[in-house]
């Protein structure tokens, strides 16, 4: 849908927010905590920006960008292309980072990860929950929405690094806590400091989105066969190609965005077989689940000759 960028504003160095609205004032569509939208930029260049307003507000979304060192594009449009009063074609909401209900919260962030964690902040202080948030940052320059965490006192503790250093996160996470569900977003090195520490909680304790893939050691892998249901065609996946490139030669269509597995548009029930999961998306719980499968990285596991899909 096409949206209208009613206010660009400077968040911190690097980091702008644009403020959409629908040209015609209408109501935009429900949204909770942690959904994101595709922005179509110039020439075909879609990128994934995280909702970081209030859900209650039906005529405004709010995005918050940051301008990356090595842009492959996105960035690098938003900051020198758009400005207010521009329209840009926007998704409907996804979200594969929903915050579950819970007694207590510990909110990790790190530089524009704080995005997706604002809304998250409100809505369990609208729940009664207990919560805690740890935002660290190149510096505080570099830190976005500082004067709305201001507002929430001592359970925000701002952790610049050129002030304090890396994150305190064993402090934060290493001893678990019943009833807690940690939600990080942020650079990898720091999620995947987070899960390694989380490794003796209770499944399901932790929930992180990545805004880069993640780096597998194996990225090859063999040859299976996946069946498309819908069709009854079935084709093989060598090694080296993805079951989307596959099912776009079949004549298969099959929705996508960014090939990487972190943004959840190829999403895509699994029928039969057993995936080896490669998105940054399913959590510990849900790859087990075997239920559905990333179509743009993940493959079948080693072993399992053929996939199934509702495709």
């Amino acid at each position: 849908m096409d949206m209208i960028i009613h206010e660009r504003r400077d968040e911190a160095d690097g980091v702008v927010s644009l403020t959409l609205g629908r040209p015609d004032g209408g109501p935009l569509p429900h949204w909770a905590p942690g959904a994101h939208v595709d922005v179509a930029l110039a020439d075909g260049l879609v990128r994934q920006y995280s909702l970081c307003s209030d859900p209650a507000d039906r005529q405004r979304w709010r995005l918050g960008v940051l301008r990356e060192p090595v842009s492959r594009g996105g960035s690098e449009y938003v900051f020198d292309k758009l400005h207010g009063g521009d329209i840009v074609a926007v998704g409907e909401p996804r979200n594969h980072f929903a915050l579950e209900p819970a007694r207590r919260y510990v909110f990790v962030a790190g530089g524009i990860g704080i995005t997706p964690i604002l809304p998250m902040i409100a809505a369990a202080e609208a729940a009664g929950a207990e919560w805690t948030l740890l935002y660290g940052g190149r510096s505080r320059a570099s830190m976005a929405f500082l004067p709305e965490l201001a507002a929430y006192g001592e359970r925000v503790t701002v952790a610049p690094q050129d002030e304090v250093g890396l994150l305190d996160l064993a402090g934060l996470v290493a001893i678990p806590r019943l009833g807690t569900l940690v939600y990080a977003c942020g650079p990898a090195p720091m999620l995947d400091a987070v899960g390694a520490l989380m490794s003796i909680w209770p499944a399901g304790s932790l929930r992180v989105e990545r805004f880069a893939p993640k780096v597998l050691e194996d990225a090859g892998g063999e040859s299976f066969e996946v069946e498309f249901a819908s069709t009854g065609v079935t084709a093989t996946v060598d090694p080296g190609r993805s079951i989307l490139t596959v099912a776009e030669e079949a004549g298969i269509p099959a929705l996508w965005s960014c090939r990487e597995g972190t943004c959840g548009t190829c999403e895509t029930p699994l029928l039969a077989g057993r995936a080896e999961h490669r998105d940054s998306l399913l959590t510990d719980v849900e790859k087990a689940d075997q239920n559905t499968i990333f179509i743009c990285v993940s493959r079948a596991e080693r072993g399992c000759g053929r996939l199934t899909l509702d495709l």
